[in-house]
C-alpha cells in the first residue's frame, strides 16, 4: 500500500523523503505499530492535570520543532530514506485540535525562511536556532488560549557527543526566554522535549511547568504518536530507562567521560540508578523507571511464592486502577542485597518487569512476575567470597521490592540464602592491564552505619594470554579437495558443513574472512552497507550466496524508501517486549522486500553517560532491560528468515575518539553491566551475527580481543554465530605472536569478517583488501606462531553457517 495523505495534510505533516526512486510503498501494519510504540515510549514526567488536552479548548503551540521535528538521530543508525515523516503541528491539526492559527502561521512562515542547519557527518546540528518571541506575541496568543504547548528539540548523532553548552545539554538563552514568557502568560504550559539524549531538565522545576513530556525520536509516525498522547487518544506509556539527575556533575561517570585516550570506569557496577539509589538519592530529579499515565495505580498484597533453591523466584502483586481512565502500567521488580556482603552491592537492582494489560477504572489485575534465582548473584573478580571469577549468591537476606519505578515500590518479602551458592564458576578473563591500574567505587559505612562511597584498587590481569590461545587452537577438518559438495546440499541437509569446508583451499577460506571491500556492494540492493560470504566466482559456483547487510536500527538504510522506526531509547521506554518483537517481525518482512539479509541492529550499548551522542540508538543504563529488549528485537527479525546483528560488542559508551579510545573497566563491571545485556540477547535469541566495537577494551581493540570474543562470547556463552567488525578497523601487530598482524590477529581472536572489507573507508575493489590472513597462515607450522588451518576453517564455518540462513540459500536448497 502507499501513503494516503492528501497534499494538504502532507504539507502540515512535513512529509519528506530523499530516495531517488518513486516507490513510496510501505506496510500500514508496520506504520501503525511504529505509531503505537512511539506513543507507548513517550514518557510523561510531570502533569498537574492539564493533559490530556481538552478537545474544546484552543491551544497555542510554540517552538520551531513543532514543524522541524526530530524524527530520528543522525548517522548510520538513522540515515534512512523515510517514506514520509510527521511533525507535531500537522499531526495536531490532523486530529482536529484547535491550534491557534495565527501563531501557527507565524511559525510556518518563519520556519520556511529559516532552513535547518546543514547535516554533515560527525558535525550534526545539536539543535535548531529558535525563533525569538516578544512579550506582545506571547500575550496576544494568551488572549486567545489558556493552554500553551512549547516544544524544545535536541538532535543526537553518531561520531559526535552532546556537550555541556547552551544548545546541547542546556537550554539556549532564546529557549529560556521563550519558556519564561510563555509560563508567565498562560494558565497552563505543557513542555515537550523532543530529544535523542537526556538533557538538563532542572528548569522545569524552576519555571513550574504544568506538564513535562519526553518525546524520543519516534520515526516516521513520531509526530502523530505525540499528538495521540497529548489528546488522550493514547496513554503516555513510557517509563524512564535512565535516571535523570538534577545536574550533570551528579552522574557517577561525569569526571571520567570524554577522555581522548581512555576512560577509567571508576564507578564500576554503580552505573545510573545503582549509584543514585545507593549513595545519592537526593540528587535524582526523575528516578529510573518513572513515568506517568492518565490514571493512577495502587499496588497491594505483594508477596513471594515459596522460594526454592532449584526454582525461579515468583512475585505476585495486585494492581488496582484508582483513577478515572482505563490504562496500563509497568510492574518492576528490584532486589536488594545483604548489608554485610563481601561484594559491595547496589541498594537496588532490576531483576524482572512486565507490562500489565489495560485495567478499567476501579478494577484490579493480579500480576505474576518470575525471575531466575541466578539474578541474585554478583560476580567476584578477586576471590573475596572464596570463589574467584565466579557468579556467587552470598549468604544473607535479599529483600525484593515491586513497584512502578525504582522509588515507588512496596516490599514483597525477602529471599533468605542460608549458605553461599556458586551459580557459575568461570575463569579470569578481560581484567584491566596491570600497567594501567585505577581505583574503583565501592561501599563503605561511617561510624553510624550509613552508606558512603569508598574506593579500592580494581583487580588487574594475571593470565598469560598467549598460553591460553595456544592451548585452545581449534582442530582442523581433514582437507578433501573438491569432492563436488554444493552449498545447497548442506542447507538441504544432504551434507555437513564440515564436509563442505573440507573441500575449500586456503584462498577460499581466507576470502570468507573479508567483506566485499567497500560499502554499496554491486552484489546487493543499491545503498547496502556491504556484503560478505559468496563474493568470488569460485564460491558462488559452489552455491555460496553473497550476504547483504544494511544499516539500522531505526530503519533499513538503502537507496530505496523504507520505514523509519522509533529510536532504541523510545522502544525500550515501552518496557513492552512483546510489542518490540511484533514490530521487529514486520520489520523483518520489510527486509525481505528491500533485499537485506542482515540488519545491523539492535544497538545495545549501555547509557553510561547522558552525553554519549549515540545513546538514542541504545536502550538503557540497565543491562537487564537492554538485554531483554534486544532479545525481543532479534527474535522478531529472525522469525522472518533474515538476521539481526547486535552491536557494538563491547563498551562503545562514547563517540569521542571512538576508534582509539580505551575503555578500562573491571572484570566485575564488565560481567554485571557491559556484557550482561549481550549475554542475555545471545542466550535468549541466538542472533546469527554480532558486531564488535571500534574501541579498545582494557588495552586491546575489540576486533582483536581474544578473551572478549573467544573466551567469553564463544566459550562461556556458547555462541556459534558469525562475528564481524564494525566498518573498518585499526591495523596493528599482534602483541603475542610476532608473525601475525592485522586481520590475522582478528581471525585468531575469533572475529570472522572484516567489514566492509577494505583497509579504509575510501577503499575500492580495484585496491583490494589486506592479505594478512593468507600471509599469516602456514600449513607446515604446528607451533601456533602462524595461523592454522583449523582457525581458517573455524572462521569459514561461522560465516557459512550464517550464509545458510539467508533466503537465497534456502531458495537454492529448495530447487
Amino acid at each position: 500500500m502507499t501513503a494516503n495523505t492528501t497534499s494538504e495534510v502532507a504539507q502540515n505533516l512535513n512529509t519528506s523523503a530523499t530516495a531517488p526512486d518513486a516507490d513510496r510503498s510501505y506496510d500500514p501494519r508496520l506504520a501503525e505499530l511504529a505509531r503505537r510504540a512511539a506513543a507507548e515510549g513517550t514518557v510523561l514526567l510531570t502533569n498537574d492535570g492539564v493533559l490530556p488536552l481538552s478537545p474544546t479548548e484552543p491551544v497555542a503551540v510554540f517552538g520551531r520543532v513543532q514543524i522541524d521535528w526530530f524524527a530520528v538521530g543522525y548517522g548510520s543508525g538513522g540515515d534512512v530514506n523515510a517514506v514520509y515523516t510527521t511533525n507535531l503541528l500537522g499531526s495536531l491539526a490532523e486530529q482536529g485540535v484547535s491550534v491557534d492559527a495565527e501563531l501557527a502561521s507565524t511559525y510556518r512562515q518563519w520556519c520556511n525562511a529559516q532552513e535547518p542547519p546543514t547535516e554533515e557527518w560527525g558535525n550534526w546540528p545539536r539543535f535548531y536556532p529558535e525563533m525569538e518571541v516578544d512579550q506582545e506575541l506571547v500575550a496576544a496568543a494568551a488572549s486567545r488560549a489558556r493552554t500553551a504547548v512549547v516544544v524544545i528539540g535536541r538532535a543526537a548523532g553518531e561520531d559526535r557527543e552532546n556537550v555541556l553548552e547552551p544548545g546541547g545539554y542546556y537550554l539556549t538563552d532564546v529557549e529560556r526566554t521563550l519558556l519564561e514568557r510563555v509560563t508567565g502568560h498562560f494558565e497552563s504550559t505543557v513542555v515537550i522535549v523532543n530529544s535523542g539524549n537526556v538533557m538538563d531538565l532542572s528548569w522545569a522545576e524552576e519555571l513550574g511547568v504544568s506538564a513535562l513530556l519526553l518525546a524520543w525520536p519516534g520515526g516516521m509516525e513520531g509526530g502523530r504518536a505525540v499528538a495521540d498522547v497529548l489528546t488522550g487518544l493514547t496513554e503516555p506509556g513510557g517509563r524512564l530507562t535512565d535516571t535523570i539527575a538534577r545536574a550533570y556533575a551528579d552522574y557517577p561517570s561525569a569526571a571520567n567521560f570524554g577522555g581522548q585516550e581512555f576512560n577509567n570506569y571508576v564507578e564500576d557496577v554503580f552505573v545510573g540508578y545503582r549509584y543514585f539509589e545507593t549513595f545519592a538519592p537526593e540528587k535524582v530529579l526523575f528516578p529510573f523507571g518513572h513515568g506517568l499515565g492518565y490514571t493512577s495505580f495502587d499496588l497491594s498484597q505483594a508477596r513471594l511464592d515459596s522460594v526454592s533453591v532449584d526454582a525461579d523466584i515468583t512475585v505476585r502483586v495486585r494492581v488496582a486502577n484508582t483513577g478515572p481512565r482505563p490504562g496500563a502500567t509497568v510492574v518492576q521488580v528490584y532486589r536488594g542485597g545483604p548489608a554485610d556482603a563481601a561484594l559491595p552491592r547496589p541498594a537496588r537492582e532490576l531483576v524482572a518487569f512486565t507490562r500489565t494489560g489495560a485495567i478499567a477504572p476501579g478494577e484490579t489485575q493480579e500480576v505474576t512476575v518470575s525471575f531466575p534465582r541466578a539474578r541474585l548473584a554478583a560476580f567476584d573478580d578477586d576471590g573475596r567470597t572464596g570463589h574467584a571469577h565466579a557468579w556467587v549468591i552470598e549468604s544473607g537476606t535479599y529483600p525484593v521490592h515491586v513497584g512502578t519505578s525504582v522509588r515507588q515500590t512496596v516490599e514483597a518479602g525477602a529471599v533468605v540464602v542460608e549458605n553461599t551458592e556458586v551459580v557459575e564458576q568461570l575463569q579470569e578473563a578481560l581484567a584491566p592491564a596491570p600497567d594501567v591500574p585505577f581505583d574503583r567505587m565501592t561501599v563503605t559505612r561511617d561510624a553510624e552505619g550509613r552508606v558512603q562511597v569508598g574506593w579500592e584498587a580494581a583487580p588487574t590481569a594475571t593470565v598469560d594470554l598467549r598460553e591460553r590461545i595456544l592451548a585452545h587452537l581449534p582442530q582442523a577438518v581433514e582437507p578433501t579437495g573438491d569432492v563436488g559438495i554444493r552449498f545447497s546440499d548442506v542447507v538441504a541437509g544432504r551434507a555437513t558443513m564440515e564436509a563442505f569446508v573440507a573441500q575449500l583451499d586456503a584462498a577460499d577460506l581466507a576470502q570468507l574472512a573479508y567483506g566485499d571491500v567497500e560499502m554499496n556492494s554491486p552484489l546487493g540492493a543499491p545503498g547496502n552497507a556491504g556484503a560478505f560470504g559468496g563474493l568470488t566466482e569460485r564460491l558462488r559456483e559452489l552455491g555460496v550466496p553473497p550476504v547483504i547487510t544494511t544499516d539500522g536500527p531505526s530503519g533499513i538504510r538503502v537507496s530505496a524508501y523504507a520505514s523509519l522506526l522509533p529510536c532504541g531509547t523510545a522502544l525500550a521506554s515501552t518496557w513492552d517486549t512483546p510489542l518490540l518483537e511484533e514490530l521487529a517481525a514486520l520489520h523483518g518482512q520489510e527486509m525481505l522486500r528491500k533485499g537485506s539479509d542482515v540488519l545491523l541492529a539492535p544497538g545495545m550499548n549501555i547509557h553510561r553517560d547522558p552525553l554519549c551522542g549515540r545513546n538514542f540508538e541504545y536502550y538503557s543504563e540497565d543491562p537487564l532491560l537492554t538485554g531483554l529488549a534486544a532479545a525481543a528485537v532479534v527474535r522478531g527479525i529472525q522469525s522472518q528468515g533474515v538476521s539481526a546483528c547486535p552491536k557494538h560488542f563491547a563498551c562503545n559508551n562514547q563517540e569521542t575518539n571512538r576508534i582509539y579510545n580505551d575503555s578500562r573497566v573491571s572484570a566485575r563491571a564488565l560481567r554485571e553491566i557491559y556484557l550482561r545485556g549481550f549475554r542475555i540477547c545471545v542466550q535468549e535469541a541466538a542472533p546469527h551475527n554480532i558486531m564488535t566495537s571500534y574501541n579498545k577494551v582494557n588495552g586491546q581493540w575489540a576486533h582483536y580481543n581474544y578473551d572478549l570474543v573467544t573466551t567469553i562470547l564463544r566459550g562461556e556463552w556458547g555462541y556459534r554465530g558469525n562475528v564481524m567488525t564494525d566498518w573498518w578497523m585499526r591495523y596493528a601487530p599482534d602483541p603475542n605472536f610476532p608473525q601475525l598482524k592485522d586481520s590475522a590477529t582478528r581471525v585468531r581472536a575469533g572475529v570472522d569478517v572484516l567489514m566492509p572489507g577494505g583497509v579504509t573507508w575510501s577503499s575500492t575493489r580495484a585496491e583490494g583488501h589486506d592479505d594478512a590472513v593468507l600471509a599469516g597462515y602456514s600449513p607446515d607450522d604446528a607451533s601456533g606462531e602462524h595461523l592454522t588451518l583449523g582457525e581458517l576453517q573455524q572462521t569459514a564455518l561461522h560465516v557459512l553457517r550464517m550464509a545458510a540462513t539467508t533466503p537465497a540459500a534456502r531458495a537454492a536448497a529448495a530447487d
